[in-house]
Order: structure tokens, then sequence, then C-alpha cells
């Protein structure tokens, strides 16, 4: 089996073929007027920061789909798209390659 690509070793979580592990950015907690909104009215953001990557998905036709991202790629991802999942206290989401809308660059 393939290593998994992932940012430290501290991670115990590793995605299956098709699937990446995201580390979802924070919330606004301030609107761009100054009011400070409470966790109950912030809106969960759709993009994060790339933690572990599966690897590659082999296709019905035997075709490969290669992971579109590496570690550390801050990603947009669909709104809905994606699973939480807890580990050590911090919440991931475990995203599929499908659910990936874009790559923000920096």
């Amino acid at each position: 089996m393939p290593k998994i690509k992932t940012e430290n070793n501290k991670l115990n979580i590793r995605p299956l073929a098709g699937y990446l592990l995201v580390l979802p950015s924070e919330a606004e907690s301030k609107t761009a007027s100054g009011l400070y909104l409470p966790d109950s009215a912030k809106e969960k953001p759709a993009q994060g920061t790339v933690m572990a990557v599966s690897e590659d998905v082999v296709l019905d036709n035997g075709g490969v789909l290669k992971a579109p991202v590496k570690v550390g790629d801050k990603v947009i991802y669909k709104k809905w798209g994606g699973d939480e999942v807890k580990n050590n206290g911090i919440e991931y989401k475990l995203v599929k390659f499908d659910d990936l809308m874009a790559i923000i660059e920096e």
C-alpha cells in the first residue's frame, strides 16, 4: 500500500481512495461593519487547508483519477460537501475529490 501524504505524522486519520482530509478555515467572528457575531450566527466556511490526501482512484474503465491537490493546498469545496470528523479535539472534513471546486492561490 502506498504511503499517504500528510502534513505531519500526528494525524491518525488516513483518507481512503478518492478522499482528502481538510482543516476548515475559521468562521468570521466579525462583520465588515465591525459587529461581532455569536457562534450560532457564524456561517461555516466552505474552504480550508488540505491535511492529508488519499491514493489515486482506479476507475471502472481501468483509468486512474489522480488527486487534484496536495497537502498544504488551500481549497474551496461544496458548501454541503464532506463529512465532519473529530481527531484529538480538532474538527476536520473528509471531502471527496468530486466535491472540490477550486484551489486558492496566494
